[in-house]
């Protein structure tokens, strides 16, 4: 270890998908970290890039019994804080919503620092995760994050042959190009959107681009997570061994 060169050991653990850089540096604090198998206490410690970084079994303990929740959101709820007088998707978070037959039971420490990994506009519906999961949230939301999101869209208006073609690929937002997308029509009403990046209201804006108006969306997927028959406004645990 070296306190003025390599990298830092928070940003290590974080590229490594072993846990958030905020839960790294409270980890690191309690001394539930080590670099080449000796315990690092002080924030900000650097490390080689290559160097062998491990969690206490305390910390992996903690891990474990951290919440991710999936949610069947409603129009009408916001997918973080509450706003403009409209209520926050976890506040829908509770014994009495939790789906018929969800094998963990609800505690109400599951809603402490429970956070969306990602945003769902409040007049969509569909699968909203969120979480305690540090983890989880760079998997989904993080700035290398490649994870698929799935959404059914109905629209009105005319596409021709070079509109979809503009969906799937040449659409640029705020200056800035956007990724490929896989857009293919599910139904004559609804397009079939999965996309790898979530910009603000990114579908609609692209569908304004091509000449048609989204009158109803709905996140279907995320990952290899479906929505599947959650009913609306009601939740579930992210099962053992279902990964996104």
């Amino acid at each position: 270890m070296d306190d003025t060169q390599g990298t830092r050991v928070s940003k290590l653990l974080a590229e490594r998908g072993l846990c958030s850089r905020r839960e790294a540096d409270g980890y690191i604090e309690r001394g539930l970290v080590f670099v080449d198998g000796q315990r690092v206490t002080q924030l900000g410690t650097r490390a080689a890039p290559d160097a062998v970084i491990t969690l206490a079994p305390e910390a992996r303990a903690t891990q474990a019994r951290q919440a991710t929740i999936l949610i069947h959101k409603p129009m009408g709820y916001v997918s973080g804080q509450a706003e403009d007088g409209h209520q926050p998707a976890a506040s829908l978070v509770s014994a009495k919503t939790q789906v018929a037959g969800d094998r963990q039971r609800f505690q109400p420490s599951h809603l402490k620092g429970l956070a969306p990994a990602g945003r769902l506009d409040i007049d969509s519906t569909g699968l909203l995760v969120l979480t305690q999961d540090g983890r989880v949230a760079r998997q989904l939301i993080g700035d290398d994050s490649k994870v698929e999101k799935e959404y059914l869209v109905r629209v009105e208006g005319a596409l021709d042959v070079r509109g979809l073609a503009l969906l799937n690929h040449g659409l640029e937002l705020d200056g800035k190009k956007l990724r490929p997308a896989k857009v293919a029509w599910a139904n004559p009403d609804q397009l079939s959107f999965v996309l790898t990046e979530g910009r603000k209201r990114q579908i609609r804006r692209m569908c304004e681009l091509v000449g048609l108006r989204v009158t109803g969306l709905k996140r279907v997927r995320i990952g290899r997570v479906r929505l599947g028959d959650l009913p609306l406004g009601q939740w579930r645990f992210l099962r053992e061994g279902e990964v996104f």
